[in-house]
């Protein structure tokens, strides 16, 4: 089926007027701003953003190989084309629930109005709910010495929560508490948060695998040192031996010693505006961290 939408198009293209008018430009310019616009509200920093990619590197392949064919290497064409027909296939099945999801967005009574709607200014003002929420949580966390590891997560497509128990609810200290609670069957893993929503939980994370790293650190400051090592992610552990609370960037780890420079930082990671007040008492910058590789 694939092999015949491809013949499809190619006639298609073969029998187009190549000669472009100032109107044909125009066209192929709003052409590109209807796609670019669905990439931003619907693609980027999502799963689908790798599908999409992909697509995109098979019609590449797919012009390559008409292109080797015309250049009368018909042997590689034509098995390039074969490749590029299989893989299309592939993807289909491997991508069938993203597609499911996305023509269910379409068939939606409030499609339209969702489309131009900005999320980001409607759930703006519940983001210091958000950091609220998670100071509470923290601050029970450190007093009962309970261990949690939180994953603020912006990028999707470069995570692990895939293997942890998907959640997608709002952020709220309640559940924070539960699911950290020593008792419940998620408490060993982490949390992943993205903006507003706690996406899954129970989530493994990858070890540092730095031999230096200091032995008095456990597995979840190892698991939230090699997150923030393998990604742009930002990673709250409470040590359940001492109530520390500590965030890992880039590999490196700070220790808080109070909730005003936490919450000052978490404001920062979580992209919340603050008052020129409370930028004078942030300290989330890398030079401030506690580096532990040695060098």
């Amino acid at each position: 089926m694939i092999s015949e939408i491809l013949a499809y198009v190619q006639s298609l293209i073969g029998t187009l007027d190549l000669s472009f008018s100032w109107t044909n430009i125009a066209e192929i310019f709003i052409i590109f701003l209807i796609l670019y616009f669905f990439y931003k509200k619907f693609i980027k920093n999502t799963q689908s953003e790798k599908f999409v990619k992909g697509a995109f590197f098979l019609i590449f392949l797919w012009i390559f190989s008409e292109i080797l064919i015309r250049l009368d290497l018909k042997i590689l064409g034509v098995f390039l084309k074969a490749v590029v027909t299989l893989v299309s296939l592939s993807l289909i099945v491997i991508f069938q629930p993203e597609l499911r999801r996305f023509l269910g967005f379409l068939g939606q009574v409030d499609f339209v109005n969702r489309l131009f709607s900005n999320p980001n200014k409607k759930n703006s003002s519940k983001r210091i709910d958000v950091v609220k929420e998670i100071i509470e949580a923290v601050k029970y966390f450190s007093k009962s010495h309970t261990g949690a590891l939180i994953v603020f997560q912006s990028d999707l497509s470069n995570t692990y929560y895939d293997v942890g128990t998907a959640l997608n609810a709002d952020v709220s200290t309640e559940l924070l508490l539960t699911i950290f609670h020593p008792n419940t069957p998620l408490h060993d893993g982490a949390v992943v948060i993205n903006g507003e929503k706690i996406i899954s939980a129970g989530v493994l994370l990858p070890l540092t695998e730095d031999p230096k790293l200091s032995w008095k650190y456990g597995t979840r400051h190892r698991a939230a040192i090699g997150m923030s090592e393998v990604s742009d992610a930002a990673c709250l552990v409470v040590s359940e031996e001492t109530g520390d609370v500590s965030v890992s960037l880039d590999g490196a780890l700070k220790k808080y010693d109070d909730l005003v420079s936490l919450k000052a930082d978490l404001e920062n990671i979580l992209g919340v505006k603050t008052s020129d007040e409370d930028e004078k008492k942030t300290v989330f910058n890398i030079n401030n961290f506690i580096t532990i590789k040695k060098k």
